[in-house]
């Protein structure tokens, strides 16, 4: 069973286009075969109610000749008597009177011939053999004695007729399935042409990520419907293509500062020898950036999975803690003054340690960077929520500029000599948005620049 499974798959076409013509090729078959069936079935008999017809033409005209009036049946002559005594047999009663010269007693049909006579009314037999014969009786009634003609025909004429006209239908058969064959494949390739068009088209735009789609105008339905659902699938494709260059470059972004940190120390460690104090030192630095990078890694990579989760089962976190380690390392304190207020020793924020970190990171890296001589960082509680502000006195943000500050990959001065990639501040925004918060710009604050965290209360 599993090796007739198995050639039959071997033998089933491998394209939609030979499995369709194989189909139609088999359809067309089954069809043809009925037909033929019929068409020769419908010509036979045909053919044999034309014998017929033709025996009882010929008995109606030997019964001219039969006189059944008088008390004995008599046959009577006449000019045209040997055509009609061709192939006909007189019977007056059960004694047969006139058989044809060829009849001989006890042949086959001489047998077959007595039985019909034997019958009553207008019978037709055929006389097997070799050569099949078709026999009619035609009843003469009379006043006496009746009378009873058979008339014989030669059924060969009518089944070459019969032989001839099946292997025409047969070769028309054949005519018929290869054209179907030819013209369905020829057909179907044509019908699916759009289709590896469009499977090639797709191909190449997704592996580009181009904005080119199918759309849904000057297309046949199934095209359309084919078409929405290869540019639904392109759209997808684009989005994850973002996406994935979106977390390659904010892991880059992110992994800049702990890979600064990690170079400058081994860069001050070798420069001189040092005591083991200071190697200690600056071994702590490197595993503390080691560890900032990990953390990093792991929140960034957590939100591409759709971490955190609904902030009713996120962890919480006390917000000054992490504001106080933050601010440890923004910058450097002989230029600008860092300052913290806040209302309460214990805000709790319904957020993971590490998630406000990265959230915060980008705009206190920014303010500290643009301030020109002090940054200050409030944090509140609200009804239901814990606000982060983070004030600096710098230039702020140009006015022409606002409606692009937070999307990825754009700067308001290119030329500032930082080297920023504009994807800090897009960050902390999808970051606290996916926890259900929020960071905004205040385009009325002066002199400076005000951003506003917003992040659930724990």
């Amino acid at each position: 069973m599993n090796g007739a499974r198995r050639a039959l798959r071997r033998l089933t076409p491998r394209t939609l286009r030979g499995r369709l013509s194989l189909v139609a090729l088999t359809t067309a078959a089954l069809l043809m075969t009925v037909l033929t069936v019929a068409f020769n079935a419908v010509m036979d008999e045909h053919l044999q109610h034309q014998a017929d017809a033709e025996l009882r033409n010929r008995a109606a005209a030997v019964t001219t000749t039969v006189d059944t009036s008088g008390p004995r049946v008599r046959v009577l002559e006449t000019v045209n008597d040997r055509l009609l005594d061709t192939n006909v047999w007189i019977y007056a009663g059960s004694r047969l009177l006139e058989k044809p010269p060829s009849a001989t007693a006890g042949s086959p049909l001489t047998r077959a011939v007595d039985r019909l006579a034997a019958q009553r009314g207008h019978v037709c037999a055929t006389a097997g053999g070799h050569r099949p014969v078709r026999l009619c009786t035609q009843p003469i009634p009379g006043r006496a004695v009746g009378a009873t003609v058979v008339t014989a025909l030669d059924l060969a004429p009518y089944r070459s007729s019969a032989d001839t006209l099946l292997l025409g239908s047969l070769v028309l058969d054949a005519v018929m399935l290869g054209c179907t064959y030819v013209l369905t494949r020829l057909a179907v390739g044509r019908a699916l042409r759009p289709v590896r068009t469009m499977t090639d088209q797709a191909t190449q735009w997704s592996a580009v990520g181009s904005d080119d789609r199918f759309g849904t105008e000057d297309h046949p339905v199934e095209l359309a419907r084919l078409g929405a659902s290869l540019d639904a699938l392109l759209d997808r494709i684009r989005t994850v293509l973002v996406h994935e260059q979106q977390l390659t470059g904010e892991l880059s972004h992110e992994l800049r500062t702990p890979l600064t940190r990690i170079v400058m120390e081994l860069d001050w460690w070798r420069a001189r020898p040092r005591t083991d104090a200071q190697t200690r030192a600056t071994q702590e630095v490197i595993a503390e950036a080691a560890r900032s990078m990990r953390t990093i890694c792991d929140t960034l990579l957590d939100d591409a999975r759709e971490y955190p989760l609904h902030p009713a089962s996120a962890p919480t976190t006390d917000v000054v803690p992490v504001l106080g380690r933050l601010l440890e390392h923004v910058g450097p304190p002989d230029r600008v003054k860092v300052t913290m207020e806040t209302e309460a020793r214990a805000l709790e924020a319904g957020v993971a340690p590490a998630l406000l970190e990265r959230i915060l990171s980008p705009l206190l890296a920014n303010a500290v960077r643009y301030a020109r001589s002090r940054v200050i960082v409030s944090a509140r509680r609200l009804p239901g929520a814990v606000r982060i502000d983070v004030v600096d006195d710098g230039p702020g943000v140009p006015e022409a500029f606002v409606h692009e500050l937070f999307q990825p990959g754009r700067r308001a001065d290119t030329g500032d000599g930082h080297d920023g990639a504009g994807l800090g501040l897009p960050l902390a925004r999808r970051l606290a948005r996916a926890v259900g918060g929020e960071v905004s710009f205040d385009p009325g604050h002066a002199p400076g620049a005000r951003f506003t965290i917003s992040i659930p209360a724990g």
